[in-house]
């Protein structure tokens, strides 16, 4: 069962991706209309899934429940994900291509964090308290907004790359990698997608603990994961203007992270099931959307308050990359 559901939800990924990259906006910027009705598309697609796989199986409840802590989980990396894309210079036709290697990229290397988490946790029990407490840690430094934000750019990887290889002064189409005058460049193409790779990576130390308070199970967590990664190009087009309108999207964020590390550090006095878990989650993010709508109606934001919203993990500006400026040559000397 664990081998068909792996196969059958990375098949639906590469479908999805491809489908997507065709017919979401080809080479230009979504509209809002349309990228709600996709981003609606997806979900209900996904809950289709939940339901079959409820209908089908026992996991449909660990599966539901995970796909909803990870999808809340991923408008934090989508936000910081769109602030990339606006360094780099990313044109709207390439967007998507950007966005379909790093998913591919991210979901190879969570499947290794997933695999190799469970076994942790299983050889070493207490360890699951660890990542109970990493969670509480993490919300609360998320909750209080300013602290524990997360640059992408200064991943070591990254600025190794960039200080070893010479990057062009501007995109060559769809290439990562170009060779001029009997010379390897490295693209500005490249640099994003190591970027978004770094900023999932980073958000995942804790969406995959996060998963652990639901279940063991790693092929339940993979697939759900990769289900949750479904249709970001059209939640992307969208996550800028939730994050302006919703003025406490971040904090109810921590909060969820707060509960589900809460949930692991008392297992063992509190069992909480499955359908509560998911009832929860979504009584959080139900009350955070109605208590934002509420403050900005009897306080509205002026618009410069409203730029400057933002999930607290996500950086106000992007630290720059030593000697790869996008849009200059000198990263083309000697």
């Amino acid at each position: 069962m664990d081998v068909l559901l792996v196969v059958a939800s990375a098949a639906t990924v590469l479908t999805a991706l491809v489908v997507e990259l065709r017919l979401f906006a080809p080479r230009r910027e979504a509209s809002t209309r349309e990228a709600l009705v996709w981003s609606i598309a997806w979900l209900s697609f996904a809950i289709a899934v939940s339901i079959g796989l409820g209908l089908a199986t026992r996991i449909g409840g660990e599966w539901t429940t995970v796909y909803v802590i990870e999808r809340s989980l991923s408008l934090d990396n989508l936000f910081l994900f769109l602030l990339i894309l606006g360094y780099f210079g990313v044109p709207p036709e390439l967007r998507g291509r950007v966005l379909a290697v790093g998913v591919l990229a991210a979901l190879a290397l969570r499947g290794i964090a997933i695999v190799v988490g469970v076994a942790v946790v299983e050889a070493v029990e207490v360890v699951i308290y660890g990542f109970g407490l990493l969670l509480v840690v993490v919300a609360v430094r998320a909750f209080r907004t300013g602290t524990g934000e997360t640059d992408p750019l200064r991943s070591p990887i990254l600025r190794a790359l960039v200080r070893i290889l010479p990057v062009t002064d501007g995109f060559r189409g769809g290439r990562l990698l170009v060779d001029e005058g009997g010379r390897l460049y490295a693209t500005p193409l490249l640099l994003t997608v190591l970027a978004i790779v770094a900023a999932d990576i980073a958000f995942a130390i804790d969406s995959i603990p996060a998963a652990f308070s639901v279940t063991r199970d790693a092929a339940i967590i993979w697939t759900a994961n990769a289900f949750a990664l479904l249709g970001l190009r059209a939640l992307l087009a969208l996550v800028d203007d939730l994050v302006r309108r919703f003025r406490y999207l971040g904090k109810t964020i921590a909060v969820v992270l707060a509960f589900v590390g809460l949930k692991i550090l008392l297992a063992s006095v509190i069992a909480i099931g499955d359908l509560t878990t998911l009832l929860v989650i979504a009584l959080l993010l139900g009350v955070g959307t109605v208590a934002s709508l509420i403050a900005d109606a009897l306080d509205p934001p002026t618009r410069a308050e409203e730029v400057e919203r933002r999930p607290p993990r996500c950086p106000r500006r992007l630290e720059p990359l030593p000697a790869a400026v996008p849009g200059t040559t000198r990263n083309r000397s000697g």
